[in-house]
């Protein structure tokens, strides 16, 4: 407690302990997730029979790719936010910038290996 000079009222301020957003988080898993799932993309598109296994999965890695972008925008938007006098305040940028490049990347991948696996078998 400070004490406010000329007066014999003191001043508390209230410290909150910043916290890793969650939304970052499962962003992050998600855009992991949609990277693995991708893999599983590569390995069936070229396989004889797994075009259509390959397209299952690249509707998979898409969704979770694209959840992950926008739980990451959202995120971004909830640190940016925060850190008002009072309030509680989220740290996570990095996390949500990588969930981005991941979850982005992931679907590109996906949908990459998938276009060129249907050539390769058509040939």
């Amino acid at each position: 407690m400070d004490v406010v000079s000329g007066t014999p009222f003191g001043l508390v301020q209230l410290r909150v302990v910043p916290i890793t957003s969650g939304l970052a988080i499962g962003a992050l898993i998600a855009g992991i997730g949609s990277i693995l799932v991708s893999i599983l993309v590569i390995c069936f598109g070229f396989s004889s029979g797994g075009p259509w296994v390959a397209g299952a999965f690249t509707v998979l890695s898409v969704l979770a790719g694209g959840g992950a972008v926008t739980a990451a925008l959202l995120a971004m938007r909830q640190i940016r936010r925060s850190g008002e006098p009072g309030r509680v305040r989220f740290t996570g940028r990095g996390l949500a910038i990588s969930a981005i490049a991941c979850g982005g990347s992931g679907a590109g991948i996906s949908l990459l290996a998938l276009l060129l696996g249907l050539v390769l078998q058509t040939s």
